[in-house]
């Protein structure tokens, strides 16, 4: 299916409505009964499901990071004063505008192809893209280097892939629940509570990632800035696998402690 969101283009995502753009559509085709479900990046779900619908599996991550993408240059760091860099993502804008001041960030909208063709034709002098979706689609090979966490964190979800059903298909939540991999449930869930209670969305420049780290307990790290990368409030936080939502509210309670509410204010009133 081609959704609003794939088919406006010429507008950045945030001001447009967000990633419910992309998810709406499929959920109506699915209440009518034109699919049975859809298959989404965690990275582009809303952080609230709407009543009715599950996630009946969350898929094992595939590479997490940042991958940076180029026909000239190798790195992030090679790339001259007043390159223009291509983005969809306010997580990805900001960071470059906080640690690289003196590049061009540039909105770039589409589906993968569409990016790398604009890339390709020379409008931009390298895009950020999500390694996993490059690496689904047997384009890794256009990677010319990744952005560790350590770089540029990832957003909440990005690497995985959720199936959403509607809530009475028992029958398909049992089928599905195989293709389910705890370990990053447990991830994906702790990221996305702690979205959730900052008011995550594509109009908030957040990042969340999470580890299983020894003993079963999860690594988050998080978090929010502005666009312009000036402010950024960020830390972490260790917890039990089994309380994956405890301590992606925990990671959110100790930013706001910070001053991270100051930010989401700020960014709301704005709208």
């Amino acid at each position: 299916m081609t959704t609003r969101g794939d088919q406006i283009l010429d507008r950045p995502l945030s001001v447009i409505g967000g990633k419910g753009l992309f998810i709406k559509e499929l959920e109506e085709a699915m209440q009518q009964g034109q699919a049975d479900l859809a298959v989404h990046s965690m990275k582009d779900l809303p952080m609230e499901l709407p009543e009715g619908f599950v996630l009946a599996a969350i898929s094992a991550r595939e590479n997490p990071c940042d991958a940076f993408v180029s026909n000239r240059f190798a790195a992030l760091d090679a790339l001259p004063p007043g390159a223009v860099v291509g983005t969809a993502s306010l997580r990805r804008e900001a960071m470059l505008r906080a640690v690289y001041p003196d590049l061009v960030v540039r909105s770039l909208r589409g589906n993968l192809d569409t990016r790398l063709r604009k890339l390709d034709a020379g409008d931009y002098d390298a895009i950020i893209l999500a390694a996993a979706g490059l690496k689904r689609l047997g384009l890794a090979e256009r990677i010319a280097s990744l952005l560790e966490p350590e770089q540029s964190l990832p957003a909440p979800g990005q690497g995985v892939l959720g199936i959403e059903v509607l809530s009475a298909r028992s029958d398909l939540i049992a089928l599905l629940a195989p293709l389910s991999d705890e370990a990053t449930a447990h991830c994906v869930r702790a990221e996305r509570a702690f979205s959730r209670a900052l008011g995550g969305s594509c109009q908030l420049p957040l990042a969340a990632h999470a580890v299983v780290v020894e003993h079963d307990n999860l690594w988050l790290r998080g978090w929010i800035a502005t666009p312009d990368g000036q402010r950024r409030v960020a830390g972490e936080v260790r917890g039990k696998q089994c309380d994956d939502e405890a301590v992606g509210r925990q990671l959110a309670d100790t930013l706001l402690v910070q001053g991270a509410g100051t930010i989401v204010r700020e960014l709301a009133a704005g709208r």
